[in-house]
């Protein structure tokens, strides 16, 4: 019997350990992801088709950010920045 709740115990730990390095896998805060690419966006020089692109991006990005959508909020600042070559 003893053997058996050590191996629920080791069961427990194991799933808690992997929780814990899933939730530190998880995506940035898209407030920050978005402060990351408006101080990109005032140091890019972006041609006139450029920039709306990244402006419709951002405005994606914010409106999923103001969803409390972070991962997909960053999806959308990524590609923003890949637009600027960042």
């Amino acid at each position: 019997m003893r053997k058996f709740a050590r191996a629920i115990a080791a069961g427990v730990v194991a799933v808690a350990g992997s929780i814990s390095s899933a939730s530190a896998a998880a995506t940035a805060p898209c407030e920050e992801t978005l402060k990351t690419l408006r101080a990109a966006e005032a140091a890019a020089t972006l041609g006139d088709a450029d920039k709306s692109k990244v402006l419709e991006l951002e405005s994606k990005g914010i409106e999923r950010c103001n969803a409390d959508d972070d991962k997909r909020a960053d999806d959308f600042f990524a590609q923003a920045m890949k637009v600027m070559g960042k």
